[in-house]
């Protein structure tokens, strides 16, 4: 579906229909299109599918000896020294390895250029000729980014499962707490882990989106946007400043090991999704508030 099917004309004596929910629905659909067929989008996922592929094969190298991996020193990602046991576990590894920077990143290039990049390609004003409202477009925009967190995080997810069987065996397998569960109810854990990680992204998303309604380049949206995450991550890792930490949107993103744990401890997820929804709904009102106020000049 092209930008221009998205229209929703005009009566016969001329005056302007207004947009329905089947509109609406062809407005997302129109937005995911666009968003999913961008070089860009395939590029970043692709290079999110790389991750997994990367850590599996680094690990098989290492330990064809029979050694364990990093020697035993504990080093790498979290799960790391499980997944030569149960491919399973490079699942969680990789999440774990992409959910600092891969993911957050890909997403702030994302959310970053929603808005900013339609501006600069001079589609916006068009976007806003059909009586669609800006709170509608928005609220696409933001759709769309959400739903590549979910695409994003499941292609990680996917990556790391297909070659953790490939490379390593499959079956029961033994949680952080050192009880032993079926493969089914670990895969059922991996996938709701996936869900966890994709939330863990929407404050960042709303952040972005937020960024790319105050200027009119894509390029500094998704340089400012990422420059951001950056920083956030680095004030978190300083023990100096653990006063402010918990109100840092990164600050529990890791706490879906819990997920790992028998009986499963929710106190660090409930509270990393209770501070994404704050992020999502701070940041997302002052992209509102910014966008409807904005003079579109592009």
């Amino acid at each position: 579906m092209s930008r221009a099917e998205v229209s929703p004309g005009r009566t016969a004596d001329g005056a302007v229909r207004a947009p329905g929910p089947l509109w609406t629905f062809g407005l997302l659909r129109s937005e995911l299109v666009t968003t999913f067929r961008r070089w860009r989008t395939l590029a970043l996922l692709g290079v999110l599918a790389g991750v997994p592929v990367l850590v599996g094969v680094a690990v098989r190298i290492e330990t064809r000896d029979g050694s364990s991996v990093g020697g035993g020193g504990g080093e790498g990602p979290a799960f790391i020294a499980q997944v030569t046991n149960n491919g399973l576990f490079l699942v969680f590894t990789a999440l774990a390895a992409t959910l600092p920077f891969f993911l957050p990143m890909a997403v702030g290039v994302i959310a970053g250029d929603a808005v900013a990049g339609e501006a600069n390609a001079g589609t916006l004003r068009y976007l806003l000729v059909a009586p669609a409202g800006r709170t509608r477009l928005l609220l696409a925009k933001y759709a769309t980014t959400m739903a590549f967190c979910l695409v994003a995080t499941l292609v990680v997810a996917v990556s790391a499962l297909l070659v953790g069987a490939l490379l390593f065996p499959l079956g029961d397998l033994t949680t952080i707490s050192g009880t032993r569960i079926s493969f089914a109810d670990g895969l059922g854990r991996a996938v709701l882990i996936a869900l966890v990680v994709a939330a863990s992204l929407i404050g960042l998303a709303a952040l972005g989106l937020f960024v790319s309604t105050l200027t009119n380049s894509g390029i500094a949206a998704m340089a400012t946007t990422v420059g951001l995450l950056i920083t956030v991550q680095i004030v978190d890792q300083i023990p100096q400043l653990h006063a402010i930490q918990p109100y840092l949107f990164p600050h529990y993103w890791l706490s879906f090991a819990d997920l790992m744990r028998e009986p499963v401890y929710w106190d660090g997820l409930l509270k990393n999704l209770e501070l994404q929804a704050l992020y999502a709904a701070v940041f997302g009102s002052a992209a509102w508030a910014r966008f409807t106020a904005k003079d579109i000049t592009a």
